[in-house]
């Protein structure tokens, strides 16, 4: 067995599993957030118990659409607030953040441990070494009222990334080139165990990042190896070195269309998003906000900063980051998921081009359908809002030493 599979089969009660096996896991903790949480909440009262599996292992967040946009998205928010009240489970109501984020903060759980989340992008907390699998609403209920989920055992195939990073290269990078390499189906329902010596000098950070995306080359478990002891046996193994991989950029109309930053510059923007659970951390705020202290953001160029978590956004607040973010021209807004999901807070008209750290780009994800969105890390974010064009990172601030600055 590999890894994902040993902890597949402790949470199965199984001394072992293999792929294609049929099984039931005990569940850890089940989540979701405004969206799916309604249709989750909907689908548990049709099967007709009176409690959840366990109180303090259902969690609720708000963070699509809050502050409510209209009144069909604060409804969806009072349905949960109701449910919440008369279930006792958590719910998180007043901002504090995007909801992987927040779990992350307030609910981290042990390796091995069984997280099943209502978001595609649930996979993100196999950073820490959760085996974390996204599921439908209608799967979630199920998963509320008996506290477990059957699944196949997946496939399990082992990335690994050996080497430093170039300067001005982060792990957005890494992650838009493994999907840009691999395609957005490239392991549709099967399991990615993240090792090598580059992984051993990443960030939790910088694992979460690249854990988040998994979903977009199709993962159900995107998870990052125990480096005490074997990984165990996988389908195949694949190589990367760091120092190959440049500053990358997903295109227009999906996160597998991947470029060069370099091979972009000169593409006009007029907007510019940096926050989401893929890179609202402090550190990717840290980040943006070296490369635009004492600048302005270009004219015609509306930029967007949104912190993943009340936590983060507290931290910034302290080390004058919205300070700064504000001086440059940028709106600091409140945590959450902010446009990333197309609901509110900067949306694209058709004749919009945006520069943004969130995680999908596919026609209409962030308004418009004519509207084109291009991912990338916060460092090439900031540095084209300042240009007003897609450019490459050291263009606006040279190269080396960025990350500790304002530290």
């Amino acid at each position: 067995m590999n890894q994902i599979e040993e902890y597949l089969a402790v949470a199965a009660g199984k001394s072992e599993v293999h792929a294609g096996d049929d099984i039931t896991v005990n569940v850890d903790l089940a989540i979701a957030h405004d969206i799916t949480g309604p249709m989750a909440v909907e689908q548990f009262k049709k099967i007709g118990i009176d409690h959840v599996f366990d109180a303090k292992k259902v969690v609720f967040v708000l963070d699509h659409i809050i502050p409510a946009a209209t009144v069909e998205a604060k409804v969806l928010h009072n349905v949960l607030k109701d449910f919440a009240k008369d279930y006792g489970v958590q719910l998180y109501n007043k901002g504090e953040g995007v909801i992987h984020q927040v779990v992350a903060e307030k609910n981290r759980l042990n390796r091995g441990a069984i997280l099943v989340g209502a978001d595609s992008h649930t996979c993100m907390a196999g950073a820490y070494g959760a085996i974390a699998i996204p599921v439908g609403a209608t799967e979630l209920a199920a998963v509320m009222a008996t506290g477990t989920l059957d699944l196949e055992v997946p496939e399990v195939f082992e990335i690994r990334l050996e080497g430093k990073l170039n300067p001005g290269v982060y792990a957005k990078d890494v992650i838009l080139h493994l999907i840009g390499y691999f395609g957005t189906a490239g392991f549709t329902d099967q399991g990615v165990i993240y090792t090598g010596s580059l992984v051993d000098e990443l960030t939790i950070d910088d694992k979460m990042t690249i854990s988040n995306m998994g979903i977009e080359m199709g993962t159900m478990i995107s998870y990052f190896a125990d480096r005490d002891r074997p990984v165990g046996t996988v389908k195949e193994v694949y190589t990367f070195q760091a120092e190959d991989i440049p500053a990358r950029v997903a295109c227009p109309p999906n996160p597998g269309n991947v470029a060069s930053a370099s091979d972009l510059s000169g593409v006009n923007i007029s907007q510019v998003v940096i926050g989401s659970c893929t890179n609202g951390r402090f550190s990717d705020m840290l980040v943006a906000a070296n490369i635009l202290k004492g600048r302005r953001a270009a004219e015609g160029v509306t930029l967007l900063i949104i912190p993943a978590s009340a936590e983060i956004a507290k931290e910034m607040e302290e080390q004058g980051l919205n300070r700064i973010f504000r001086e440059a021209g940028g709106i600091v807004t409140s945590p959450g998921c902010g446009p990333c999901f197309g609901a509110h807070m900067g949306l694209l008209a058709s004749d919009d081009v945006a520069v943004s750290t969130t995680n999908r780009n596919f026609p209409g994800r962030m308004g418009h359908r004519e509207a084109k969105v291009y991912l990338a890390s916060p460092r090439v974010a900031a540095e084209s809002a300042i240009a007003g064009t897609i450019v490459p990172p050291g263009t606006v601030v040279p190269l080396g030493g960025l990350e500790n600055e304002l530290a």
